[in-house]
């Protein structure tokens, strides 16, 4: 690992940190300590993913003409001034402009760090790049989560206040460090889709390829991200009766089964065709939602319900570390050299509207529809087994294995020869 990416592992340890430190308290600290009631709160937490819908369209073209860095630079600069604004606000106005600041920012910081990493590694490294990236995503969200709530009090807003600028500080504090980076230029794999002629959305959406990736990113996360927080959480509590100390359990859970498989994940993961991986993953997560239907209607007892829904959210974890070494660089092998930044955005902006729509759907679901919500999560994991073997089809021996390219130049003793086009 050379010092650029050492520093960009940083970055992404520090801005997930951020996020951790203040937004599982911006509830509380909108509708309660600031006094602006529960539908301002509402608010905010919506303008985070509106912000973020609006702004990544143009991060991408952003980053392709710029670069990651330069985006990347402004991007901790936007959220530091809304992290600051926001502990600072005290009118529903300020409030929600604070929060627009704080979740573009945030939102154009992930393709940047993604463009990053994609330009500091190659194709033999860049599985362990992201599978590290992810690893410590987690890491920071949950330590983030758990000094911040050692630092704020409800009854006192000066502890809010606090929290928020310490973020913003820490923001400061990582563009000074990412200001350092030194971008090196990494050949691309062979084979992948011709260069573009523009940033055009019209090009992107020409390549099949990155457009079905794109339709199995938004089920994943629809089906798994989408549901965390909002209806699997509301299932557990209606259906299956489980305890707010429990709910926190899986949810450690879900974080240490990350932590703990991600690397021996990543060894297996490495030696076989991502699309079988990421059909792999929606089989998991098929018998998650078994566990979960068991859980809430298996009528057995409130400790085996527990232990079944503890089950589920550590199975999910299981797919998610499955996940981290592969879709990422599955979409930067799609990418035309040099546009990366353009991809990474796009597949961002996919993900919010899966993380915008998700809650929307399975929270109502989740709390009174609770044999309808099972079975429709149920099928949308099968979907994505489904669909990832369909991507399969689309894509290059090398960019659903980019471990045949160490294997070539061993039994070839030089460089690979070029890979044959998926139907050619």
């Amino acid at each position: 690992m050379g010092a650029a990416m050492r520093r960009i592992h940083v970055g992404n340890a520090l801005s997930a940190f951020g996020l951790g430190f203040t937004v599982p308290f911006l509830y509380v600290y909108v509708a309660q300590v600031r006094g602006l009631g529960s539908m301002t709160a509402g608010t905010v937490l919506a303008v985070f993913a509106v912000a973020a819908l609006v702004v990544l369209p143009f991060a991408g073209r952003a980053i392709v003409r710029r670069g990651p860095l330069p985006v990347l630079l402004a991007a901790l600069v936007t959220a530091a001034v809304g992290a600051l604004s926001l502990g600072l606000a005290s009118s529903a106005t300020t409030v929600v402009l604070a929060a627009a600041a704080l979740g573009a920012g945030q939102a154009v910081m992930q393709p940047s760090l993604a463009t990053m990493i994609v330009d500091c590694s190659s194709a033999d490294t860049r599985s362990r790049a992201f599978a590290t990236q992810f690893f410590l995503q987690n890491l920071g969200l949950g330590v983030g989560g758990l000094i911040g709530g050692h630092i704020v009090d409800p009854d006192r807003a000066g502890s809010f206040t606090l929290l928020f600028a310490i973020e913003a500080a820490m923001f400061l504090v990582l563009v000074v460090i990412m200001a350092t980076v030194r971008m090196p230029h990494t050949p691309r794999i062979g084979g992948d889709a011709p260069r573009a002629k523009g940033g055009s959305w019209k090009q992107l959406l020409g390549n099949r390829a990155m457009v079905q990736l794109s339709v199995l990113g938004f089920v994943l996360f629809f089906a798994c991200y989408g549901q965390f927080e909002s209806g699997l959480s509301a299932y557990g509590v209606e259906a299956a009766g489980i305890s707010t100390s429990a709910l926190g359990t899986a949810m450690a859970a879900n974080t240490a089964m990350i932590v703990v498989a991600q690397f021996a994940v990543l060894k297996f993961v490495e030696r076989r065709k991502r699309s079988r991986v990421i059909a792999s993953v929606g089989l998991i997560w098929a018998v998650a939602w078994l566990a979960a239907g068991y859980a809430g209607l298996g009528h057995g007892s409130q400790t085996m319900a527990t232990a079944a829904f503890v089950s589920t959210y550590a199975l999910f974890g299981l797919g998610e570390a499955m996940l981290s070494p592969t879709v990422a660089p599955l979409v930067a092998d799609l990418a035309p050299s040099g546009m990366a930044g353009q991809y990474n955005s796009a597949f961002a902006l996919v993900k919010q509207l899966a993380l915008a729509i998700g809650p929307a759907v399975g929270g109502p679901m989740g709390a009174s529809l609770h044999g309808p919500y099972v079975v429709t999560f149920l099928l949308f994991s099968l979907g994505i087994t489904v669909l990832a073997l369909r991507l399969g089809r689309r894509l290059t021996p090398v960019q659903d294995q980019p471990s045949l390219v160490r294997s070539r130049v061993v039994a070839q003793g030089g460089a690979p020869a070029e890979p044959v086009p998926a139907g050619a």
